[in-house]
Order: C-alpha cells, then structure tokens, then sequence
C-alpha cells in the first residue's frame, strides 16, 4: 500500500524535544518515520514488557493533516491500546510534530488470495475520542500507600471514584509536590474507567489545558475545544496553580467547569495550595473550588515512608537483604516521597554498578552527599543549570537555546532529569525553564538518563558529582 506523505518540519534521530517550526526547513515526513519518532517516547515511558506487549507489531499506515493512522495485529490490541494508551501516543504525536492529529487504529486482517499467499488487508476503525484519556495504568489506589498523612485524602478520592459526582464534587487535593496528589487523581480515573463503564475520563494538566485552548484559538477551533472538555463525565485536572496570572484561560476553565457541573459530571482538581493562596484567582473560581470537598496531603511520617519503600522493592522485585537498610533511608528522606524513592534508587544503582551489597554502610556512602543533613538542601533550576553549563563548558543561553547538537543535549537532558531530582518543581515547570519546552520533553529526558545510570557506571558517577556540587553550593 502506498502511505501518503505529508509537508512538516523534520525529526531529530538523536534529540527528541521540540523545535521551533520558524528555523525548520521542510521535508517530507511519512507515516512510518513518525511512528519511529513516536514509538521511541513510548518506549522511553513504558517499560519494556509493556511496550512489546502492546507496541512491538504496531506500525505507521497513513499520515495526513488531521489523522494519524496505526496499524495493530488484532481487535483486542486496538481496543486495549484505544483504552490505556491512546492519551500518551495523541502526546508524542504532537510533540514531535507540533501539530494536532486525531489517532486512528486500524486492524490487519490476513487473507490469502487465488494462488493461496497472504493477503493482508487493512481496515481502518475511526473512533469517536478515547473514554479514557490521559492516564498511566501504574496510579491506582492499590499501588498507594496509605498512612496517617493521606489517610483522609485517599477516603475522599475513593468515596468520589465509587460514586461520581454523587459523595463530593468538586474534590480538591492540595499539598506539596511529591506527596502523592498526581497518584490519587490517575487512581481515581483508572477505577472509574474499570467500575463505572458508562462515564468517560479525562485526565490533563492544567498546561495540557491551557496549550489545547490557546492552540485552539490559533487554528479557530474553539468550539472543537469546549466539545473536547465539556461532555466527559469525570475531568481530573492537574496542577491548576498553573492558571495564576492566566484571565482568559481562567475564564474558560470557569465555563467549562459550570458545564460539567450543572450536567451532574465529577470534577477533581489538585493544587500545590489551597484556593485562597493561589494568587490571582478569580473569586467565581475560588469560590467553585470550595463547593464540595477540600483535603490536604501532608508529608509522609517515618512508617508510612517505610511502608512505601517496601511496596517499592517488592514492586521492582528488588532483593533488600540488610532490613535495616529501608529505615535508614527512610529517616534521611523525610518530606517528598519522589526524593524518597530516588535515595532507594541510588542505592540500588551503586549497588549494582559496584556489586556492593546493600547495606546501611552503603547507603550511608551513597547519600552522604546527596542527602548531607539527613534533608536534600533547597537547591533552584537557575542552579543546577549553572552547574551543568560549566562542567560541560556550555554557556547558560546554550544550555536552554534551541540547538541539538550532541554535546548540547545530553547536558541539557542530565540538567532535566537533576531538576527533577532535586528540586520540587514540576515538569510543566521545568520545561519553561529550558526554553519553553514541553513537559514531555522532561519526561524524556528523565528517562534517558535514569536509564543511564542503570546501565553505565560513568553517567551514574557524572549525576553523583553535579548532585555534590550541587548540593554544596546550594
């Protein structure tokens, strides 16, 4: 079958972030070389059993300006994949093409003609948007850890999945980064999405939200939008401190969640802080906040951080032979559970570049400087990029420019995955501070890099040096 070919700006083979289309020049882009792109952001999301379940025989079939057509080996893959992934394939779509693309997925049907070959035949199944959006299959409310500091937050998010818009709606969670709102949002979607199949979901960022509207007015497709958000029957938005400062997306998000609201649909909303302390909030706005439920999330006490590294190792399948060792990193990491679940990291890591055992005595080696006063020090991106800059003999401007040359990505990609690491900034957050790039573009790079750690000693001794360094100047 011949594939259509479409005008767009080209693909980086070694550097996947987004570019400028004003400093691209054209060439043609074909179904297969985008699904290349888009399947390297899905194996850099998912691990690999997910991706050669679901992903393997997939291919690109047909590119055109309003769709992008998969090809699967079978009914039960499209529906699966239609169900649990066609969120994060519709991001990295648009991320390496700047440009929004309904997803279609079509089935290969194998026949066999006169002369008894094969056969294979295409057939293209056109779906109406996805019942689920936006959610990853690992948040659910089995995999969260309950303790004294979310104990409320997680009764309220399951009483709301259990009965949607009927126990408290709206829901708000707030607390701060790293304590687990983003896992009570997705367990919510996921469990609605299994128990209540008549409701559709969505999950978005309040940047996904705010970038879908303002690319919307571009392209005179505001109706399209407040169709898009308006008919779900649960809508989980993230990080909506994002909205400060934004009136007209305020004011659309305020008409969008009168909508919903009137039609007896569940919204769920988290913050970093309560309505009153998000600055320039309108008071309609702040006001709708607090009609249902508002619950905090505090840091995690000394058990329930044990409890989570448990949970952790016996996910990963990871073998702790020192019990000791779990408490120790525990009591080191006390406020931000992905600090916490990146100390154990580390540790695995040496352990396993070293073949060290893991012990407390190693642990106390690992993190000694990374976690120096039994805390990580308040560090900023403005930092960790400084540091970067100059171990690689980068400039700054560099560093978060555009260029995508080698020996400016991977510092740039080692500063993200820091970033995320060290700091309690989100990824929409850290995207704006290198360039203005999509948080999918940090999620990437914090891939890469962890991956790298994993598999060479020499990245894993880089990240431990800048993290000192780091830490020390901070």
């Amino acid at each position: 079958m011949h594939t259509p070919t479409l005008l767009c700006s080209p693909l980086s083979g070694t550097a996947r972030e987004d570019r400028p289309a004003s400093v691209e020049r054209q060439q043609l882009l074909t179904a297969e070389d985008l699904w290349t792109e888009v399947s390297e952001r899905l194996r850099a999301a998912l691990n690999d059993k997910t991706y050669n379940t679901w992903f393997s025989e997939a291919e690109g079939l047909e590119l055109s300006d309003e769709s992008f057509v998969l090809a699967v080996p079978n009914d039960f893959s499209r529906e699966w994949i239609e169900s649990h992934f066609l969120g994060l394939i519709d991001a990295a779509v648009r991320d390496a093409t700047g440009e929004q693309r309904r997803i279609d997925l079509s089935v290969r049907h194998i026949e066999t003609d006169e002369a008894g070959n094969e056969v294979q035949q295409l057939q293209v199944q056109v779906e109406e948007p996805s019942r689920v959006e936006g959610l990853n299959e690992r948040y659910n409310f089995d995999s969260f850890v309950i303790g004294s500091s979310n104990r409320f937050a997680h009764a309220a998010a399951l009483a709301v999945a259990e009965a949607p818009a009927q126990a408290y709606n709206p829901l708000f969670i707030y607390g701060s980064t790293g304590l687990g709102k983003t896992h009570l949002l997705q367990a919510i979607g996921q469990y609605v999405g299994e128990h209540s199949r008549d409701l559709s979901v969505c999950y978005v960022t309040s940047e996904r939200f705010m970038n879908d509207f303002i690319n919307s007015l571009r392209d005179k497709r505001i109706e399209g939008f407040k169709q898009r958000y308006r008919t779900f029957g649960v809508l989980l938005i993230d990080d909506i401190q994002f909205l400060e400062h934004k009136e007209r997306i305020q004011e659309e998000f305020f008409h969008t969640f009168n909508t919903l609201y009137e039609a007896g649909k569940q919204i769920i909303i988290s913050s970093d802080r309560p309505p009153r302390q998000i600055a320039t909030l309108e008071q309609r706005l702040r006001s709708r906040f607090e009609w249902g439920l508002m619950t905090d999330i505090q840091p995690p006490d000394l058990e329930t951080r044990i409890a989570i590294l448990q949970k952790k190792v016996r996910a990963d399948g990871i073998d702790v032979a020192d019990p000791q060792l779990l408490t120790f990193i525990a009591g080191r990491v006390s406020t931000n559970i992905r600090e916490l679940e990146g100390a154990l990291t580390r540790v695995v890591a040496f352990s396993s570049l070293t073949g060290r055992p893991m012990t407390v005595d190693l642990a106390q080696d690992v993190l000694r400087d990374v976690f120096p006063r039994g805390e990580a020090a308040q560090v900023t991106i403005e930092r960790i990029q400084d540091e970067v800059s100059e171990r690689f003999a980068l400039s700054k401007e560099e560093l978060v420019g555009d260029r995508r040359s080698q020996n400016i990505v991977y510092p740039r990609q080692v500063a993200m995955y820091l970033s995320r690491e060290l700091t309690d900034s989100s990824l929409p957050r850290i995207g704006r501070h290198f360039g203005g790039r999509d948080h999918t573009t940090v999620i990437h790079a914090t891939s890469k890099i962890a991956r790298l750690i994993r598999e060479d000693r020499s990245v894993y001794n880089l990240v431990q040096e800048l993290t000192a360094r780091i830490k020390q100047a901070g």
